[in-house]
């Protein structure tokens, strides 16, 4: 939560009201009301500045998230370092795998998807643009805390933990870090059914010029695919060489 003390009461209200909006899909003041437990005066005054602002639209009674996100949003990936080009190789490897392909970064702890692109046999996977998800859980989150400083990955272990989301999610801390040590050593890591059941999927790490992850590219798809020589060495060797052209453009571009 960090230090409450520092913190705007007013302004957690409105982000409160803002996440509720899109958990239902849009709503009324007193569905809002409800919900976050707040008067329906004090919901109708946020709504009425986000209306006024243009971060809400009013349909009828009834509220819903704007496009003007769209534009915070699109600023907010387009300063991340690399995208232009880390865009272009997800969409290479969706296209030559025909599975799904997607770039990752860090961010307070969690992994956030920069972009995604569908090959022509991707499953969909509800990993849209913006979702954010545990770094443990994932083949790219895990390429990232593997090129994190150690007392960044216990901070952020500490601070979020170790939830379990399949049966075969890593839970305990010290198996993580052995996992860790190995994806250092062989340059990419696997999921197996750790975000998913029934999903693998194979990240990488890309590095800036200092060793330090700015994300990392994967390519998932369902485990009956991603399977054997072509889960284990064929994509494995086509993401690092996609990773290592990433870096050699950001170092000499």
């Amino acid at each position: 939560m960090g230090d409450t003390s520092t913190t705007v009461q007013a302004t957690g209200t409105t982000l409160d009201i803002l996440h509720a909006l899109r958990e239902l899909g849009g709503a009324r003041i007193a569905e809002l009301s409800d919900r976050l437990d707040l008067a329906p005066s004090t919901v109708y005054r946020h709504l009425a500045t986000l209306h006024e602002r243009h971060y809400v639209r009013k349909e009828g009674d009834e509220y819903h998230l704007a496009l003007r996100f769209l534009e915070l949003g699109g600023h907010a990936q387009m300063e991340q370092p690399g995208f232009d080009i880390a865009k272009e190789k997800v969409d290479q490897l969706a296209a030559e795998t025909e599975e799904r392909s997607q770039f990752i970064v860090e961010e307070h702890g969690y992994r956030i998807y920069l972009y995604t692109q569908t090959g022509a046999n991707a499953v969909r996977t509800g990993a849209n643009i913006g979702k954010r998800g545990y770094l443990h859980t994932s083949s790219s989150g895990k390429a990232i805390l593997a090129h994190l400083p150690r007392e960044r990955v216990e901070e952020i272990i500490d601070r979020i933990g170790l939830p379990a989301v399949t049966e075969h999610t890593v839970t305990d801390e010290d198996e993580l870090f052995d996992e860790l040590d190995v994806i250092r050593e062989r340059g990419y890591a696997l999921n197996m059914e750790e975000t998913m059941t029934g999903l693998n999927a194979i990240g990488t790490a890309v590095l800036d010029p200092n060793g330090d992850p700015i994300g990392a590219l994967s390519i998932s798809g369902p485990a009956n695919r991603l399977k054997g020589d072509r889960f284990r060495s064929e994509l494995p060797d086509l993401l690092l060489g996609s990773a290592n052209e990433i870096e050699l453009r950001l170092q000499y571009d």
